[in-house]
């Protein structure tokens, strides 16, 4: 995965290049220019459809959480998942240890992620198939958007194979048991891991229809808010589409991009998508990059000060940990100290005791 990654990232650089130079750098910076400083606004909107995301994650973890803090934890996820080199778990990962310092229930907070995740995944295609419905009825250009409908199918049982695995339940207990074999039961990796009780809480999750159901909404709302940045940015840069349009060129972005997950952030493959959706509604080439632009630079920023925020909080979990502990080795200290000393004392007080009982025997022998 690692070699595809770093294989991927000069073939999405080189597919970028390309689209700036056949379009002309000096074109898209105009177009950009005319839309000017309004388009920063773009940047605190996106906080908008992660809301919603957040509320759908509150739901699977039963309101253990304040939804400001899960969503503030979502933008950490999306972050690390877009913006750092990582493996596709890596936001996830991180927003099982964040949110883990409001619900200390490991298992329950990474089986509501697990869920999640699954949920997501249903969300990116009932969103792809709304896309090419209305591409194909708006554009007719159903030749084109083959690939992409069969790529989707192909990749349909890889999500259902992964479905029934934790329907059958045992899968984490498994892999739990198959790591103690290879790595021994008292491998630092293995501490504090229960993959039985995981199981059961997942399962305990997939067995809520309603509540999957409730969640899939929020979620899918979130996607389709989502969508109105594209028809947002399209106005400020001169060239609006329909509502419909929009959906459809964010929907089938979305679909691109996960699907080339080699490439590190979707680099230039995202670029290249918009670019040609864009262009199937009548965009001209410049607008249609610059959308592409304005988009990846809104992740850039916001994906920016979502890790410096992450970075601010772990200093601060940090110093606050570390104070408590000095506090407590220095009252263990002055208890220490404390005990000398009476013992001390009282060592002292013995002493004279005994001196004094020594007098007392002495001046009877001499009465005697």
């Amino acid at each position: 995965m690692k070699w595809l990654k770093w294989m991927g990232f000069p073939v999405g650089i080189a597919i970028l290049i390309a689209l700036v130079v056949h379009e002309g750098a000096s074109d898209v910076v105009h177009v950009i220019g005319q839309a000017g400083p309004t388009l920063l606004w773009l940047v605190p909107f996106h906080a908008l459809p992660l809301l919603l995301d957040a509320h759908a994650w509150r739901l699977l973890l039963g309101g253990r959480a304040p939804l400001a803090f899960l969503w503030w934890v979502a933008t950490v996820r999306e972050a690390v998942s877009r913006l750092l080199p990582s493996v596709g778990v890596g936001g996830e990962i991180v927003g099982i240890r964040l949110a883990r310092w409001q619900v200390r229930d490991a298992s329950r907070v990474s089986a509501s992620v697990i869920v999640e995740v699954l949920i997501t995944i249903a969300v990116q295609y009932a969103f792809s198939a709304l896309g090419l419905v209305l591409i194909v009825a708006s554009t007719h250009h159903s030749d084109s958007l083959r690939t992409i409908g069969l790529a989707l199918l192909l990749s349909l049982p890889v999500p259902v194979i992964t479905v029934a695995l934790l329907r059958r339940g045992g899968i984490f207990h498994a892999i739990e048991r198959w790591a103690g074999r290879l790595l021994g039961d008292a491998h630092p990796l293995l501490q504090g891991i229960d993959g039985q009780k995981l199981d059961a809480d997942i399962d305990a999750l997939m067995c809520r229809t309603g509540l999957l159901f409730r969640s899939f909404a929020w979620q899918l709302g979130g996607y389709m808010l989502g969508a109105l940045e594209t028809y947002w940015a399209l106005a400020l840069l001169g060239h609006p589409v329909s509502i419909g349009g929009a959906l459809a060129i964010e929907a089938l972005t979305q679909a691109v991009r996960h699907a080339a997950f080699m490439v590190p952030a979707g680099l230039g493959i995202q670029e290249a998508a918009v670019v040609l959706l864009a262009q199937m509604f009548g965009v001209n080439h410049e607008v249609a990059l610059s959308l592409a632009l304005v988009k990846r630079m809104r992740e850039v920023v916001f994906g920016c000060m979502a890790l410096a925020s992450w970075q601010l909080a772990e200093l601060v979990r940090g110093r606050r940990h570390v104070r408590p502990a000095g506090a407590t080795l220095a009252v263990a200290a002055a208890s220490a100290d404390a005990s000398h000393t009476a013992g001390g004392t009282r060592a002292a007080s013995e002493s004279q005791r005994a001196a004094g009982r020594d007098d007392e025997q002495r001046t009877r022998e001499q009465v005697r």
